[in-house]
């Protein structure tokens, strides 16, 4: 067995390889594409770029240079997609002929896809928890979530207005929404 190189010997050391906060904003854009391409929901999708930046910059994620800074990135941005799906998937298997028999697929139909009353009344309870949830924030973490999310005012505004950068109010958003989701019951 032949003794690495130094420069084989530099990219697997991971205090050599440490990555920082402006190699990751370099990365930002092309994770977002490609979570929102996976995921097809914004929010999930910044959530999740959050989680890689998040794990990168606290250590969890040692990148020993064995392959582009990019391609490590997305890596773990793929495996965090993974994971919100797995969280997220909800489904009923139903026992259907598979001879595709007629009677047997209409037990299967309902009448009306509209919520009944019970479901509006839920979903009217779960929107006052979250409400008071986003209320009892920090201000800063409050304002960002309210312009941004609630009122759906654009980025450069919400920046524009609280004198702050878009990463900043991505980190805000992120902030915010896990401390709403470790303060709602599932």
């Amino acid at each position: 067995m032949q003794a690495p190189t130094p420069h084989q010997t530099n990219a697997l050391n991971p205090l050599e390889c440490a990555v920082d906060g402006a190699q990751l904003h370099t990365h930002r854009a092309y994770l977002l594409r490609v979570a929102r391409n996976k995921l097809r929901d914004p929010a999930l999708a910044e959530d999740a770029v959050q989680d890689v930046f998040e794990a990168v910059l606290a250590g969890r994620a040692r990148f020993g240079g064995r392959s582009a800074l990019r391609t490590w990135l997305t890596g773990i941005l793929l495996h965090k997609v993974t994971d919100l799906q797995r969280k997220g998937m909800r489904y009923c298997a139903l026992d259907v002929a598979p001879d595709g028999d007629d009677e047997a697929a209409d037990r299967y139909e309902t009448a009306c896809d509209a919520p009944g009353p019970e479901d509006s009344a839920a979903q009217r309870e779960l929107l006052a928890r979250t409400l008071a949830c986003i209320d009892r924030l920090p201000a800063a973490l409050r304002d960002v979530m309210w312009r941004r999310a609630i009122d759906d005012e654009p980025t450069e505004t919400v920046c524009r207005q609280l004198g702050i950068t878009p990463d900043a109010m991505f980190v805000r958003l992120h902030r915010a929404r896990r401390q709403i989701e470790a303060a709602m019951p599932c």
